[in-house]
Protein backbone atom coordinates (compact mmCIF):
# COMPACT_ATOMS: atom_id res chain seq x y z
CA UNK A 1 0.00 0.00 0.00
CA UNK A 2 1.59 3.26 -0.74
CA UNK A 3 0.63 5.07 2.36
CA UNK A 4 3.28 2.73 3.51
CA UNK A 5 5.55 4.88 1.92
CA UNK A 6 4.48 7.78 3.80
CA UNK A 7 4.68 9.57 7.07
CA UNK A 8 1.55 9.91 8.94
CA UNK A 9 1.96 13.86 9.01
CA UNK A 10 1.87 13.95 5.33
CA UNK A 11 -1.67 13.46 4.91
CA UNK A 12 -5.00 13.76 6.49
CA UNK A 13 -6.60 9.95 6.99
CA UNK A 14 -9.51 11.27 4.42
CA UNK A 15 -7.54 10.70 1.49
CA UNK A 16 -6.27 7.22 2.77
CA UNK A 17 -8.36 5.77 0.00
CA UNK A 18 -7.52 7.87 -2.52
CA UNK A 19 -3.91 7.36 -1.51
CA UNK A 20 -3.94 3.35 -1.95
CA UNK A 21 -5.65 3.51 -5.14
CA UNK A 22 -3.45 5.55 -6.80
CA UNK A 23 -1.91 4.13 -10.04
CA UNK A 24 1.86 4.28 -9.45
CA UNK A 25 4.37 4.28 -6.29
CA UNK A 26 6.49 6.74 -9.38
CA UNK A 27 4.13 9.83 -8.94
CA UNK A 28 4.62 10.47 -12.50
CA UNK A 29 4.41 7.25 -13.80
CA UNK A 30 1.23 7.24 -12.53
CA UNK A 31 0.46 10.73 -14.28
CA UNK A 32 1.31 9.79 -16.98
CA UNK A 33 -0.77 5.96 -16.96
CA UNK A 34 -3.35 7.54 -15.92
CA UNK A 35 -3.75 10.85 -18.58
CA UNK A 36 -3.44 7.32 -21.03
CA UNK A 37 -6.09 5.26 -19.70
CA UNK A 38 -8.66 8.03 -18.66
CA UNK A 39 -8.62 9.19 -21.78
CA UNK A 40 -9.26 5.41 -23.09
CA UNK A 41 -11.94 4.73 -20.56
CA UNK A 42 -14.13 8.57 -21.12
CA UNK A 43 -13.80 7.90 -24.94
CA UNK A 44 -15.55 4.69 -24.67
CA UNK A 45 -18.19 5.80 -23.14
CA UNK A 46 -21.62 5.96 -25.15
CA UNK A 47 -22.82 9.07 -26.13
CA UNK A 48 -26.58 8.82 -24.41
CA UNK A 49 -24.49 8.17 -20.82
CA UNK A 50 -22.61 11.78 -20.86
CA UNK A 51 -25.52 13.33 -19.41
CA UNK A 52 -26.23 10.08 -17.51
CA UNK A 53 -26.77 10.28 -13.72
CA UNK A 54 -27.89 7.50 -12.07
CA UNK A 55 -30.65 8.92 -9.24
CA UNK A 56 -31.48 12.66 -8.53
CA UNK A 57 -29.36 14.92 -7.82
CA UNK A 58 -26.26 12.95 -8.61
CA UNK A 59 -23.70 14.19 -10.85
CA UNK A 60 -23.61 13.25 -14.49
CA UNK A 61 -20.32 11.57 -16.12
CA UNK A 62 -19.67 14.96 -17.65
CA UNK A 63 -19.87 16.18 -14.01
CA UNK A 64 -17.96 14.18 -12.87
CA UNK A 65 -14.53 14.14 -15.43
CA UNK A 66 -14.74 17.97 -14.75
CA UNK A 67 -14.58 17.72 -11.21
CA UNK A 68 -11.83 15.21 -11.74
CA UNK A 69 -10.45 18.30 -13.17
CA UNK A 70 -10.56 21.04 -10.82
CA UNK A 71 -9.72 19.19 -7.88
CA UNK A 72 -6.33 18.11 -9.90
CA UNK A 73 -6.25 22.18 -10.37
CA UNK A 74 -6.79 22.55 -7.13
CA UNK A 75 -4.47 19.60 -5.80
CA UNK A 76 -1.30 20.92 -7.90
CA UNK A 77 -1.62 24.33 -6.82
CA UNK A 78 -1.16 23.28 -3.55
CA UNK A 79 1.60 21.31 -4.66
CA UNK A 80 3.11 24.03 -5.82
CA UNK A 81 2.67 26.50 -2.94
CA UNK A 82 4.27 23.88 -0.73
CA UNK A 83 6.71 23.29 -2.63
CA UNK A 84 7.41 26.68 -2.93
CA UNK A 85 7.98 26.74 0.69
CA UNK A 86 4.35 28.65 0.69
CA UNK A 87 3.58 28.84 4.41
CA UNK A 88 -0.18 30.21 4.24
CA UNK A 89 -2.33 27.21 5.31
CA UNK A 90 -4.64 26.39 2.10
CA UNK A 91 -8.17 26.77 2.15
CA UNK A 92 -10.63 23.93 1.45
CA UNK A 93 -12.93 24.02 -1.80
CA UNK A 94 -17.11 23.47 -1.87
CA UNK A 95 -16.52 20.55 -4.36
CA UNK A 96 -20.55 21.09 -5.30
CA UNK A 97 -20.43 24.81 -5.95
CA UNK A 98 -17.76 23.93 -8.40
CA UNK A 99 -19.62 20.92 -10.00
CA UNK A 100 -23.07 23.51 -10.51
CA UNK A 101 -20.60 26.08 -12.37
CA UNK A 102 -19.24 24.20 -14.46
CA UNK A 103 -21.55 24.77 -16.87
CA UNK A 104 -21.22 20.79 -18.27
CA UNK A 105 -24.71 20.82 -20.10
CA UNK A 106 -23.32 23.06 -22.39
CA UNK A 107 -20.23 21.42 -23.33
CA UNK A 108 -19.56 17.97 -24.95
CA UNK A 109 -17.48 15.66 -23.29
CA UNK A 110 -15.07 15.69 -26.04
CA UNK A 111 -14.14 19.15 -24.91
CA UNK A 112 -13.99 18.24 -21.25
CA UNK A 113 -11.53 14.92 -22.13
CA UNK A 114 -9.15 17.82 -24.46
CA UNK A 115 -9.37 19.90 -21.27
CA UNK A 116 -8.32 16.80 -19.10
CA UNK A 117 -5.48 15.92 -21.10
CA UNK A 118 -4.10 19.67 -20.66
CA UNK A 119 -4.54 19.93 -17.16
CA UNK A 120 -2.20 16.53 -16.76
CA UNK A 121 -0.23 17.73 -18.77
CA UNK A 122 0.66 20.77 -16.49
CA UNK A 123 0.56 18.36 -13.52
CA UNK A 124 3.13 15.62 -15.33
CA UNK A 125 5.62 18.23 -16.18
CA UNK A 126 4.80 19.89 -12.42
CA UNK A 127 5.81 16.64 -10.54
CA UNK A 128 8.76 15.89 -12.91
CA UNK A 129 10.69 18.82 -12.07
CA UNK A 130 10.11 18.39 -7.98
CA UNK A 131 13.32 16.76 -6.85
CA UNK A 132 13.17 13.98 -4.28
CA UNK A 133 13.74 16.25 -1.27
CA UNK A 134 10.62 18.38 -2.40
CA UNK A 135 8.15 15.81 -2.87
CA UNK A 136 9.02 15.65 1.04
CA UNK A 137 7.67 19.09 1.66
CA UNK A 138 4.33 19.17 4.14
CA UNK A 139 1.89 22.53 4.45
CA UNK A 140 -1.30 22.90 5.52
CA UNK A 141 -4.38 22.46 3.13
CA UNK A 142 -8.00 22.49 4.52
CA UNK A 143 -6.44 22.60 7.76
CA UNK A 144 -4.44 19.34 7.86
CA UNK A 145 -1.14 18.72 7.00
CA UNK A 146 -0.14 17.18 3.64
CA UNK A 147 3.18 16.78 1.57
CA UNK A 148 3.51 17.62 -2.05
CA UNK A 149 3.94 13.75 -2.72
CA UNK A 150 0.85 12.38 -1.10
CA UNK A 151 -0.93 15.24 -3.47
CA UNK A 152 0.74 13.66 -6.39
CA UNK A 153 -0.73 9.91 -4.83
CA UNK A 154 -4.22 11.59 -4.22
CA UNK A 155 -4.78 13.32 -7.76
CA UNK A 156 -4.82 9.68 -9.55
CA UNK A 157 -6.53 8.23 -6.60
CA UNK A 158 -9.00 10.54 -6.78
CA UNK A 159 -9.77 10.15 -10.60
CA UNK A 160 -9.37 5.86 -10.39
CA UNK A 161 -12.17 6.27 -7.41
CA UNK A 162 -14.62 8.73 -9.47
CA UNK A 163 -13.99 6.42 -12.64
CA UNK A 164 -14.44 3.11 -10.09
CA UNK A 165 -18.37 4.56 -9.50
CA UNK A 166 -19.20 5.33 -13.22
CA UNK A 167 -18.06 1.57 -14.07
CA UNK A 168 -20.22 0.23 -11.00
CA UNK A 169 -23.28 2.63 -11.19
CA UNK A 170 -23.87 4.43 -14.52
CA UNK A 171 -22.60 2.12 -17.23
Amino acid sequence: MITELLHSNEYNSYYTNYINTATDKDIVKGLNANLVSVVAFYNSIPKDKHNYAYAEGKWTIKDILLHIIDTERIFAYRALRIARKDKTPLSGFDQDAYVIESNTSTRTLASIIAEFETVRKATIILFENFSATTLLDVGIASGSNVSVRALGYIITGHENHHNRIIKERYL
